[in-house]
């Protein structure tokens, strides 16, 4: 089955100028499908789920891509995604198991922060 951000990371791919770009433009659509969640909480099961879901399987395709041996991104930035990406995972199952906008809120930051760290800007 293929992913539904692996379709709008391909989709998109051919809009995006650069590759960075193009990550940095799906972390932010991640993170404004959560912060919508966030502002209006009280969500139900289904719409938390797909949020949650889209943003876990985008950041499944940036930590496989940065992780890669042959990614010639340096050690320690490699650890950081995967770090991040972990992180990622289990505030993302913890959200689904105890749902609070605190979670969230946390998940829509490093999206947003990393999203502006490819864009080359401070966040």
């Amino acid at each position: 089955m293929y992913s539904q951000a692996a379709q709008a990371y391909q989709k998109a791919s051919k809009a995006a100028s650069n590759p960075r770009e193009l990550e940095a433009s799906l972390l932010m659509k991640a993170a404004a499908r959560l912060q919508t969640l966030v502002d209006n909480w009280e969500p139900d099961q289904e719409s938390l789920d797909e949020a949650l879901t889209y943003n876990r399987r985008l950041w499944t395709v940036l930590v496989t891509s940065a992780t890669k041996l042959d990614n010639p991104l340096p050690e320690p930035i490699k650890q950081n995604m995967a770090n991040l990406g972990l992180y990622v995972f289990k505030t993302s199952i913890g959200a689904l198991a105890e749902p609070r906008p605190d979670k969230l809120k946390s998940l829509v930051s490093i999206n947003r922060n990393i999203a502006e760290g490819l864009r080359g800007r401070a966040a």
